[in-house]
């Protein structure tokens, strides 16, 4: 097997070199603006600030934006990666882009640069600029690199065009149709067979912070270009500011792992000229180039996935001879991970793994036998309510499974340890985004309405559609986490309760959660229901909106806030002013919404169910709210959560 493994490695290598002969990687910088002195504070700045864009990049999730300095020397930048990026990829992409700009535009007010990494393996753009251009379509200046040879001059140019011209409606379609949820939205890739052609390959891509709309028209503008400088050229590019065009006859920048192909257009009548012979000639070595290459690819696809499945066996098998099977009276069944396996996993709850800490102990990232990645919260010892968290947030997760609610792949109960193992959620939690200057801008108003749909049919699976009847009773926007894709995922049930089926209201003498997120009856009575879910929900949703924490609003509360602005007329004021060129009249229908949900009367606030309907409908009329509860005796610290305990009362710090 050894010695086939390295046959295909060297044939395979020969093919990529035969590639590689007819690929020239040029990655031109595009200068404007003043000039600067070398010295200058200006050019410092920049320097500084790109002299962290490559570690920030891959900590957001392929996409940041950033500024350095003080006005008139302030410095904006803005990075990019590929999608589907490999992190190391992306890094040395990033950091090649920065001095390509410091060799090129050494002293200039504005550059930008699509960069390639060495094995052009993914692009990349590095913008910066001496004002903010996020959200903003930057078209100018264009940087051209045709292919240096030329199409066949006998081929049928004009279906080819036909073709060609097709094929770049489908890659913009791809583009600015992609998944909106997604931080690197706005990607397309498409492979297509052409009918007197090798295959075309064509990548488009636009940075995530403009519109659907901008993306669109940026794209069409490089196309252009290109049809009107370069015609007949076999293959090229235009960049701009706010957008990627490439194409060519080969693969390039590993964009065509996850393409669309699309099939060849319908047969059409060919005579038998010369043309038509060379033609069929030229597609048969194109088929028998197409067949050896795959023919390859399967042997070593196949040896990979042996080699793969025997490792993964071996890996399992590590895992499952120190493992008990929790088992649920639903007949489900949970890991029970031994602690050896969770101290290796987490280089012995190394500082370098910590993800996060909190009152109940420490959150740490941890890498499993097998490679799969692991979050591990470490309950502190000898907590009484951390022993009742972890019993109860065991006992409920075992038996929920929601896209909108987190995993929860097993626990560790070993002496005086009590650990849970959830699956990583890499984008960390919600609070981490909406109550961040930088990163907030990066929720726009599409994604925050995303993130906010997402919770709320978490909350509709908890209260209605799983198995069990749950009430969360601790929801804010710390216990949201985003995946990669940004998708929420409703966390921590620690305090969760729950209701028989029949059930629907139920008092405690306990009182746990985080105060300003807590419904009135609840925290003043200890009556629970669905419904100080719901009081919870509206809180966060109106933190969604207006891009500020609950507590922010001194002596009131958010709810009391926008409830005043509701009756004055001026709810514009409750919205974030990253949202104002967005869709105003969606924006006050969700602030109605999230009055609605923090009512004082209980009674009056709707269902997850009744939510979501409302957010899908344009026609349905919405009732006018009520008066929300007054929270100005609710003092809480500056994460929001709160400490303090009475005879009838025991308040959770989080």
């Amino acid at each position: 097997m050894g010695k086939s493994f390295a046959l295909v490695i060297i044939l395979l290598s020969f093919l990529l070199l035969l590639v590689l002969q007819n690929l020239e990687v040029v990655n031109a910088v595009g200068c404007t603006g003043s000039f600067y002195n070398e010295n200058s504070t200006y050019v410092q700045n920049r320097d500084d600030i790109f002299s962290t864009l490559p570690d920030k990049v891959i900590a957001n999730g392929g996409f940041y934006n950033s500024s350095l300095g003080n006005s008139p020397n302030r410095v904006y930048a803005l990075v990019l990666c590929q999608r589907g990026y490999e992190q190391q990829d992306c890094f040395n992409c990033v950091l090649s882009a920065t001095r390509g700009i410091k060799k090129d535009c050494p002293t200039r007010m504005n550059s930008y640069t699509w960069d390639k990494d060495v094995e052009d393996n993914v692009s990349c753009l590095v913008r910066s600029s001496i004002h903010s251009t996020f959200g903003s379509l930057e078209l100018e200046p264009a940087v051209r690199y045709p292919s240096p040879d030329g199409i066949d001059p006998s081929k049928n140019m004009t279906l080819f065009e036909q073709e060609w011209d097709g094929m770049v409606n489908r890659t913009v379609e791809a583009a600015t149709g992609a998944e909106t949820s997604s931080v690197l939205k706005y990607h397309g890739a498409i492979e297509a067979e052409f009918t007197e052609f090798e295959n075309v390959y064509m990548l488009m891509q636009c940075t995530p912070d403009i519109t659907s709309q901008d993306c669109n028209r940026c794209l069409r503008a490089c196309v252009t270009l290109f049809k009107n400088q370069f015609w007949g050229r076999r293959g090229g590019e235009v960049n701009r500011p706010s957008c990627f065009f490439r194409w060519d006859f080969y693969t390039f920048h590993g964009a065509f792992g996850n393409v669309t192909r699309l099939p060849s257009p319908p047969a059409q009548e060919k005579g038998s000229s010369a043309t038509d012979k060379k033609g069929r000639s030229t597609r048969s070595w194109v088929t028998i180039a197409i067949f050896v290459v795959l023919t390859f690819i399967n042997v070593f696809v196949s040896i990979s996935l042996i080699k793969f499945f025997a490792r993964r066996r071996k890996s399992n098998n590590g895992i499952n001879v120190d493992r008990e099977e929790h088992s649920e009276s639903d007949g489900q069944h949970m890991l029970r991970f031994n602690l050896g396996m969770i101290l290796t996993a987490t280089n012995n709850f190394s500082s370098e793994n910590k993800l996060g800490q909190g009152g109940f102990g420490t959150v740490h990232k941890g890498i499993l036998p097998n490679g799969q990645e692991i979050a591990v919260k470490r309950l502190t010892k000898g907590s009484g309510q951390g022993d009742t968290e972890f019993k109860n947030e065991v006992s409920l997760l075992t038996r929920l499974q929601h896209r909108n609610l987190v995993k929860l792949l097993g626990f560790c109960s070993e002496g005086d340890e009590e650990i849970l193992v959830y699956e990583l959620v890499h984008n960390s939690s919600l609070d981490h985004f909406i109550f961040d200057e930088e990163r907030r801008s990066l929720l726009s108003w599409e994604l925050r309405f995303r993130i906010i749909e997402g919770i709320a049919r978490g909350l509709l699976y908890l209260h209605e559609d799983s198995q069990l009847k749950i009430i969360h009773r601790d929801l804010k926007a710390s216990n949201i986490l985003l995946d990669a894709e940004m998708n929420p995922k409703v966390a921590d049930f620690g305090t969760a309760r729950l209701f028989e089926a029949e059930e629907t209201r139920a008092e405690t003498r306990r009182i746990a959660g985080t105060r300003g997120y807590m419904a009135p009856e609840y925290l003043n009575h200890g009556k629970i229901s669905a419904k100080s879910d719901v009081y919870s929900f509206g809180v966060m949703l109106l933190e969604m909106i207006s891009g500020e924490r609950n507590n922010s609003f001194e002596g009131e509360g958010l709810a009391a806030f926008a409830w005043k602005r509701w009756v004055e007329g001026k709810a514009e004021a409750v919205i974030d002013p990253l949202l104002m060129k967005d869709p105003i009249n969606e924006i006050m229908k969700l602030i109605q919404i999230g009055l609605l949900c923090v009512q004082e009367n209980a009674a009056k606030r709707p269902t997850m169910r009744l939510v979501i309907v409302w957010f899908g409908s344009d026609t349905i009329i919405i009732p006018l709210p009520k008066a929300p509860a007054m929270s100005g005796s609710q003092s809480q610290s500056e994460d929001g959560t709160m400490s303090i305990s009475n005879d009838s009362t025991e308040l959770s710090c989080r």
